[in-house]
């Protein structure tokens, strides 16, 4: 598999589209080196504004040169362009429902060893509750690159979570589709719903499970908001249970959407694979992956819960 940055892929995107578009700002806070908007200001330094450490600023400032007809894309770490600037993106941004991209990187606890401080574990939940904000968690390289274009092409606010480390390429072949799921793998027994690095973690436990005569339906829910309700509900009709992956708490996220779906439409049991209740902390990504119970473990006994 083409092990591949997403925020690489990102950098990259950016300036394919800024080629296309010169009404493409991009807006950093001191962090375009890890975020690789750095590739976007080499290419277009009058289009670029490092705002520094002033993530309030930053989304402040985007609203007004959104406000004057710009496609603003802006970038900092999941954590603080979701939690320090909350109050902007909702009051200001999001409430004007302007063309603003946040574009946010090194998401969840793969951050590694940066620790609580630097770990977004609640961003999908803080950006999910903001009514005119679209979100999308890209699976890998490739399908960030399609996350961006989408987020270009789809007016208004729009959050895409992109993490720090390499990830495989999963989605190869697979077309994108905004705010339409992806299944990977069918499958009529129980059903792994997934987003970012857990959709590879979902793929390889359908391939365990198989080998035990188990039929696992995996779906890669790269859109947040707006959810495929019906892939979500058929897969309730179809199979005996879901278990939902997420590298994000549990509470609020990808696993509180599909519990809302399908406790109005079809209930069934659902397991959620995700962070229980607790804060980040310094380690290893994989050391960390393990310790929050989103190994490709702890998918297979959430399955057996099922079946």
């Amino acid at each position: 598999m083409e092990m591949l940055y997403q925020r690489d892929v990102y950098g990259q995107t950016l300036i394919e589209l800024g080629k296309k578009d010169s009404n493409i700002v991009v807006l950093d806070a001191d962090l375009s080196g890890s975020t690789r908007t750095c590739l976007f200001a080499k290419e277009f330094k009058d289009r670029f504004v490092n705002f520094g450490v002033a993530e309030q600023n930053m989304v402040a400032a985007s609203a007004g040169l959104a406000a004057c007809g710009k496609i603003v894309f802006l970038s900092t770490f999941a954590i603080f362009a979701t939690g320090r600037a909350w109050d902007q993106v909702r009051n200001t941004a999001a409430y004007n429902n302007f063309n603003i991209k946040i574009v946010a990187t090194h998401a969840g606890v793969s951050v590694g060893p940066d620790g609580a401080s630097h770990q977004a574990l609640e961003d999908i939940a803080l950006m999910r509750i903001v009514p005119t904000m679209k979100i999308i968690v890209p699976a890998d390289g490739p399908q960030a690159r399609e996350a961006v274009i989408a987020a270009y092409n789809t007016p208004g606010p729009v959050y895409v979570r992109l993490g720090r480390p390499k990830v495989p390429t999963v989605t190869a072949g697979y077309a994108f589709e905004f705010g339409k799921a992806q299944v990977l793998n069918p499958g009529n027994d129980l059903t792994i719903i997934a987003c970012g690095i857990m959709v590879k973690s979902a793929l390889e436990a359908a391939g365990r499970l198989k080998e035990k005569g188990l039929s696992c339906r995996v779906i890669n829910m790269h859109t947040v908001k707006p959810i495929d309700s019906q892939a979500i509900i058929e897969a309730a009709r179809e199979t005996k249970g879901i278990v939902v992956c997420e590298e994000h708490t549990v509470t609020g996220g990808l696993a509180s959407a599909v519990d809302e779906i399908v406790a109005e439409n079809y209930p069934v049991k659902v397991m959620r694979v995700g962070v229980k209740n607790r804060y980040g902390q310094s380690g290893e990504p994989d050391e960390l992956i393990k310790e929050y119970g989103l190994s490709l473990e702890d998918i297979i006994v959430a399955c057996g819960k099922i079946v």
